[in-house]
């Protein structure tokens, strides 16, 4: 075997045995890169008791209650504006390992998904589980948020602020040149 073929092996197993991390810093102050693994609950059962079939059926926030005991509320996903529910939902009392960015600071901890998996031993996907499902509704946009047809309803009905009446003050006129 060539010492080529032998370093190429090497660096091959080496890679395959290292727990990879995908998970990219957005530079936000107290961030940091994180990997979690814990069990995927409904935050209000978690919280109060109230405990519906399937953690809520995607209509309640979800988190992590980690081996340790501690809740984790994940509250972010990787596509804008768009939370990681339809991507732990699948797990709803199993155990997953998410990797992504948490934020702590003395307000409050928020924990953002990137990628998840569930088992250590698979790959991590990424969490854009909202993106596919709502193009197979919807069609490809370049940003959802300003195609989704309820987001149209919502503005037109209340306002581009969420209060009806209140409307945005004009754009200033470009300098003339």
């Amino acid at each position: 075997m060539s010492r080529i073929a032998i370093a190429a092996a090497f660096v091959s197993a080496a890679l395959a045995a290292a727990p990879l991390r995908a998970a990219e810093a957005w530079g936000i102050e107290h961030e940091k890169t994180v990997v979690i693994t814990g069990r995927v609950v409904d935050l209000v059962c978690a919280l109060k008791g109230d405990c519906p079939p399937d953690c809520g059926a995607g209509k309640r926030q979800l988190g992590l209650v980690t081996p340790e005991g501690q809740l984790r509320a994940m509250v972010k996903g990787p596509v804008e504006f768009a939370g990681p529910v339809r991507d732990l939902l699948p797990f709803c009392g199993k155990s997953v390992q998410i990797d992504g960015l948490i934020i702590e600071n003395p307000a409050i901890t928020l924990v953002m998904i990137q990628n998840l998996r569930g088992k250590t031993d698979q790959p991590y996907e990424w969490a854009g589980a909202f993106s596919k499902d709502w193009e197979a509704r919807n069609g490809k946009a370049d940003e959802w948020f300003r195609a989704d047809p309820l987001v149209k309803e919502v503005i037109g009905a209340d306002g581009v602020y969420g209060i009806k009446g209140l409307v945005p003050p004009p754009l200033a006129p470009a300098a003339a040149k």
